[in-house]
């Protein structure tokens, strides 16, 4: 991603979202606030661009294509994770973890539509500068207030550590915390990838969780070269996929065990079985859990 560029895949992301949340049912993730954070403009752009897709399709076909083509765009992928991800949060913290941590947090609301939970932890939103001065400008717009335990803290993966980045935040390095980091790790380098984890076991004490998704070692699989093409074309490619067998033992190297690795299969199982809507997991993401040791 360019220097001052916003990161189009989360504007997408909160669309999704919102999308999901409006209109699908049964419904994996509610997240009835992510419409609001994107400017008119930009959905009525995104929204002309889905009119364009279908417009060589039947009325009576529409639906279907449209499913079709939010399945494509990663739809289930996105609900699915942030539910993975917020069931695992709302678990931790009733069992007393203080504070929560959303690496790339891009348009994500966990703060907005969890009042009830900002009283019991602190939330750390964590994202490229150019993406987060966004989502503030637009939170001013809407007139929403920030919660007083959400801090934002900018950075860039690719310059620098997340103990760096956290130098002069009220983040404490001894509370027990929960980082979440989605929709990311197939947008650096491998080596970014790492440096990154190997930077939140240096700021956070044993017993803190890791959640974060990937995508399997690309290959020559038509879906793979698909969603390279055209993530290339708003100049966010796909640069790092992992290998699920050897995850394990590539993080322990690091002082992270896996917890949970979740296949296609296992996310299918868990969240899409028994839909008519043809959503389906992806053949390509895989969630984990993982703890500091």
């Amino acid at each position: 991603m360019k220097e001052n560029q916003v990161s189009l895949t989360s504007i997408m992301t909160a669309y999704i979202r919102g999308y999901h949340a409006t209109y699908d049912s049964p419904k994996i993730f509610d997240d009835t606030l992510a419409y609001q954070l994107i400017p008119e403009e930009r959905r009525t752009l995104i929204e002309q661009g889905l009119s364009s897709a279908l417009k060589q399709q039947s009325s009576s076909e529409q639906p279907a294509a449209l499913r079709f083509f939010l399945q494509s765009m990663g739809l289930p992928q996105v609900v699915s994770r942030s539910k993975f991800t917020e069931e695992t949060v709302e678990k931790v913290v009733e069992q007393g973890l203080e504070q929560y941590v959303i690496l790339g947090a891009g348009m994500d609301t966990f703060a907005f539509r969890h009042p009830e939970l900002l009283k019991k932890i602190r939330v750390f939103e964590v994202d490229h500068p150019a993406t987060q001065t966004f989502k503030r400008n637009r939170l001013a717009e809407l007139g929403w207030e920030t919660p007083p335990n959400l801090q934002f803290v900018p950075v860039d993966f690719s310059k620098e550590s997340l103990a760096e980045a956290f130098n002069g935040v009220s983040y404490d390095p001894k509370a027990a915390s929960i980082f979440s980091w989605l929709g990311v790790t197939m947008y650096l380098s491998r080596d970014e990838v790492f440096a990154t984890l190997r930077s939140i076991t240096e700021i956070a004490p044993t017993g803190s969780l890791i959640i974060f998704d990937y995508f399997e070692a690309l290959t020559a699989a038509r879906s793979a070269q698909k969603i390279q093409e055209e993530l290339k074309k708003i100049g966010e490619p796909i640069k790092t996929g992992f290998d699920p067998s050897t995850l394990a033992s590539d993080l322990a190297k690091i002082g992270i065990r896996l917890i949970e690795n979740l296949r296609p299969a296992d996310i299918q199982n868990r969240y899409f079985n028994g839909r008519t809507d043809g959503y389906h997991a992806s053949e390509l993401v895989h969630f984990a859990l993982a703890m500091v040791e």
